[in-house]
């Protein structure tokens, strides 16, 4: 965490580098990027033909912006507008979309842009992946969720029936061009679901940087730009340093999935629909996994209540009680889902659980039968 307590006031665009030997790339954070697009893949990634996908509620706020910045230097391919939502990263939608890709004959040189959230940006990037072997492609988030996590690292993928990103590639972005003005039109909602992800990283690694959220987050929420570029950077940066030693997810990038587990296993149950928003889903799971931490003799007495207290006060959900709706999920049920998890290995569940806050571990050495018991009781916890 920064030793600025109170970050500048005069924001311009800073550059986080993810170094991944002949891979590495740059992450831009800072305001008017969507519009200045164009010439920033030109500089950085040459004359190649660039095609946007997007969604439908994106698209009215931000592609006029990238399709002229394309269009000022003679790059603009085409664009595919894809329906919004969780529902969107599946089988059916990744074929439409590959089609709709090969039809604007793009060749291996040129460039994906992924103008969206994390939807689009796992799809776009899932299907770079595969489109004629490989293709480059561009990360431009549109949510504080996207622009803190799922941005950066190159995880692509779609969902199935039987869980979360079950199907999809390691496929890192050429460039990232986090644009905080594009999260002036994000709903309250939906800003509150990224900034879980954002505590994440001071739950996992970094207390000092929790303790600076809980102080600042009005600030962050309220967009003010410092701030705001503060908390996406230290976000970032600590994603980008755990991704360049354990890309691939065998070590110490297990860390990332803190409270996803339980998370994804509540994703599933809830249909990945607007029901239970990601970030929404991983504040419970964190929670979960700080709850499960305590009963377990990990961490000392009081880190869960800690952490919940400043998830509800940004307004996030903090128990399965707190899901819409009436019915609740039969605990044997998610933990079904949590064993479809892909960290599982050997049929035992890998879980990332909590010392303290800023001290995040990987453990396979859980009873399911403890993981269990604990669900039975979680269900039934009262809002």
């Amino acid at each position: 965490m920064t030793n600025v307590e109170t970050p500048s006031t005069a924001v311009a665009s800073e550059t986080v580098r993810v170094d991944l030997g002949t891979r590495a790339y740059d992450i831009l954070v800072g305001p008017d990027l969507v519009a200045r697009a164009g010439e920033l893949l030109v500089a950085r990634l040459g004359k190649a033909r660039a095609a946007v996908v997007t969604d439908e509620n994106v698209a009215r706020h931000h592609l006029p912006a990238l399709e002229a910045s394309l269009a000022a230097v003679g790059r603009h391919a085409g664009t595919i507008v894809m329906p919004p939502g969780e529902a969107t990263k599946c089988f059916a939608e990744l074929g439409r979309l590959s089609e709709a890709l090969l039809a604007l004959k793009l060749e291996r040189g040129d460039v994906i842009i992924a103008l969206g959230g994390g939807v689009i940006g796992d799809l776009a990037g899932f299907a770079a992946s595969i489109l004629r072997r490989g293709i480059r492609f561009v990360q431009i988030p549109t949510s504080l969720l996207a622009q803190v996590d799922s941005s950066v690292g190159g995880k692509t993928g779609i969902n199935t029936p039987q869980g979360k990103n079950l199907i999809g590639a390691f496929h890192q972005p050429s460039l990232v061009l986090a644009d905080t003005d594009a999260l002036t039109t994000l709903p309250p909602r939906e800003m509150r679901s990224g900034y879980a992800e954002v505590a994440k990283y001071g739950l996992l690694g970094d207390a000092a940087f929790f303790a600076w959220l809980e102080r600042h987050w009005q600030s962050v929420f309220g967009n003010d730009p410092a701030f705001l570029t503060e908390a996406i950077v230290v976000s970032v940066t600590a994603k980008a340093r755990i991704v360049e030693h354990d890309e691939t997810e065998t070590g110490d990038r297990m860390l990332l999935n803190l409270g996803h587990t339980f998370g994804h296993a509540l994703e599933a149950w809830a249909g990945y629909s607007s029901r239970l928003l990601h970030g929404e889903a991983i504040a419970i799971g964190m929670c979960q996994a700080a709850r499960f931490s305590e009963h377990l003799g990990l961490c000392p007495a009081g880190t869960a209540a800690r952490i919940e207290s400043h998830l509800r006060t940004v307004g996030l959900p903090t128990r399965v009680a707190h899901i819409a709706g009436a019915d609740r999920p039969e605990p044997q049920a998610l933990f079904a889902l949590m064993q479809q998890d892909k960290k599982v290995q050997g049929g035992r569940l890998t879980l990332i659980l909590l010392r303290s806050i800023g001290d995040a571990f990987v453990t396979r050495d859980v009873d399911a039968a403890e993981v269990a018991a604990f669900l039975e009781r979680e269900v039934k916890l009262p809002a």
